[in-house]
């Protein structure tokens, strides 16, 4: 099953796991993820367990003696503790309704997120032939899909592919120029809201949640080189607590299941589209508008090259990453709607109009374009001239004439093409080379520390074959720059657009819900999302009955928690009446 985010892939084996008889066995990555989804659980009166490394001998064999007497309904355990001789020696025991293995892509060596625990998971095929077999993911490409199948050993099962589209998520990107300056401009659109901040360094992660505290955010850093205790209160923290920013490395967020995320911004590009979907997936889950930011460059792209050029990986892999991340750069410079093309990559085309979107950076503010075809002709061949060997910022300065050290010592002051480019400036040729690069005209070399050669076609445009409209920064033709970011959008969270006196009572029911779920120990979504709150605002209903009609309202959580909200509600009539 390929589902997006939020789009109901955890009822694809919850619903068939309770109808069934027996248990079902959910495989999943992180701990954090396991007990998110438990506490949603059996917040709805679902006998769900989960066994993992926080807990104590006596703690698991109190769950392991719950699964003798058939008195649970799910279990949720990590791809190790499952494949240990003990765990499956023990679970052989058991009627076992279903496995459902999440975030399936994780086992594809070609995915985003690979972890080796995930390909011993074929080994339920052949000890538990009997019992059916469910695998689903977020994200996943037609290579990775077909690794997936694969490695599952699920070649005879029947694949179902849901639409990737998110129309509730806002897509824009920009040129990184003053990452901060521009964070805190996307920021200031979202005071109070809750968000994540992904970087690519830990360090950074670090320096931007402290920056970030000082500008006024309540904003937590995140990732693995932090203490185990740290890490976990921050993930509490994010959870329980409304309008925290996550300042993470992409360690962070698989499978958190918060649904009021409003933003997603990424201060570095990440390796691959599957990787930002994934990410800015984390973004709207409860279906109200949602923004995203990335920031990029082109020393983004040579430092990823570097990265996966001296990995581990082998030759074949190394050349499969480093097309998804040209894949990914491509997109970043496509002057089309964003939402069509980043669909597009994943197989899907027909969803979105012809006219676009509306609701990216591009279809919001259309790009202006400029032939630029002479200019990608001095580039590429001072490219050639120079042997190949530099990057883009001496290829600047032998361009436009630049009477430096290292232009002498190379003697590049008496090559044609010196001086030839003046006429524009160190901005639009960065502008140029860098979307050069996206369209493979020019390839970066990564052994070179990112010194640039000719693409496969260069040569056809070099000899005036072909031309080339290229997008248009500040200073290429007057047109307008990268900088700013699209439209905000009237009413980014669910309860914007009600009255004073509802958004009144939705402040109030806000304020129980987070005192009831502090007493119970849970994130507030676990007791209501806000979209149950903002329909309870709307409506004020006064019995049961009517609050048991409420999407987001079963008998379960009528039972736990319709007496205080119903109080609450009648209090908040009654002291409007009597102002």
């Amino acid at each position: 099953m390929l589902m997006p985010t939020g789009g109901g892939k955890s009822l694809c084996y919850q619903l068939p796991a309770l109808l069934r008889d027996g248990v079902g066995i959910v495989i999943s990555p992180l701990i954090a993820l396991m007990q998110d989804q438990v506490s949603a659980l059996t917040g709805h009166g679902i006998r769900a367990h989960f066994l993992n490394s926080t807990q104590d001998y006596r703690e698991r064999e109190e769950v392991w003696q719950a699964l003798d007497a058939g008195t649970v309904d799910l279990l949720y355990l990590a791809p190790e503790r499952l494949l240990m001789e003990d765990t499956l020696a023990r679970l052989e025991r058991l009627r076992i309704a279903l496995f459902a293995i999440d975030e399936a892509h994780c086992v594809s060596s070609w995915g985003h997120d690979f972890r080796a625990e995930y390909l011993g998971l074929g080994v339920l095929q052949a000890r538990y032939p009997g019992v059916p077999r469910i695998a689903l993911t977020a994200t996943a490409d037609a290579v990775t899909k077909a690794d997936m199948i694969e490695r599952l050993s699920l070649q005879h099962a029947e694949v179902f592919v849901s639409s990737f589209d998110r129309p509730n998520i806002r897509y824009q990107v920009q040129i990184k120029q003053d990452g901060r300056r521009q964070l805190l401009g996307f920021l200031n659109e979202h005071r109070d809201d809750c968000g994540i901040i992904y970087c690519l360094a830990r360090k950074s992660v670090e320096e931007t949640a402290a920056w970030l505290e000082g500008q006024g955010f309540p904003a937590l850093p995140y990732h693995a080189g932090l203490p185990a205790e740290r890490r976990a209160e921050h993930l509490s923290r994010f959870l329980r607590e409304d309008g925290i920013i996550m300042v993470a490395t992409i360690a962070f967020g698989m499978g958190i299941d918060k649904p009021d995320v409003r933003f997603v911004a990424h201060m570095d590009l990440p390796k691959n589209l599957e990787a930002y979907y994934q990410e800015t997936g984390r973004a709207g889950r409860d279906g109200a508008p949602s923004d995203t930011m990335l920031l990029y460059g082109l020393n983004d792209v040579v430092r990823l090259g570097k990265l996966m050029a001296s990995s581990d990986a082998d030759e074949a892999h190394q050349r499969v990453e480093r097309q998804k991340l040209d894949a990914l750069f491509g997109w970043c410079e496509d002057t089309g709607c964003r939402r069509s093309a980043l669909l597009a990559y994943f197989g899907e085309t027909g969803t979105v109009p012809e006219a676009g979107c509306g609701n990216c950076d591009n279809c919001l503010q259309p790009p202006a374009t400029w032939d630029a075809t002479t200019a990608a002709q001095m580039a590429l061949s001072c490219v050639y001239r120079t042997g190949q060997r530099f990057g883009a910022g001496h290829l600047t300065d032998v361009l436009r004439g630049k009477d430096n050290e290292r232009v002498r010592r190379f003697q590049h002051d008496e090559l044609p093409t010196h001086g030839v480019g003046r006429d524009f400036s160190e901005q639009t040729w960065r502008s140029v080379f860098r979307q050069l690069i996206a369209q493979s005209w020019l390839w970066p070399d990564p052994e070179r520390f990112g010194a640039l050669r000719l693409g496969p076609d260069a040569r056809a445009l070099l000899r005036g074959e072909r031309t080339l409209m290229l997008r248009q920064e500040s200073a290429a033709a007057g047109g307008k720059g990268r900088g700013s970011s699209a439209p905000r959008r009237k009413g980014s969270v669910p309860a914007a657009s009600l009255p004073e006196a509802a958004r009144a009572l939705f402040e109030r029911l806000r304020e129980l819900r987070a005192a009831l779920a502090a007493e119970s120990g849970v994130p507030p979504y676990v007791i209501f999302h806000d979209a149950t709150l903002v329909a309870m605002a709307e409506t004020e209903p006064t019995s049961g009955r009517e609050l048991l009609a409420l999407n987001g309202v079963g008998q379960t959580k009528l039972d736990r928690y319709g007496e205080d909200f119903l109080t609450e509600i009648l209090r908040h009539q009654q002291e409007t009446n009597d102002e």
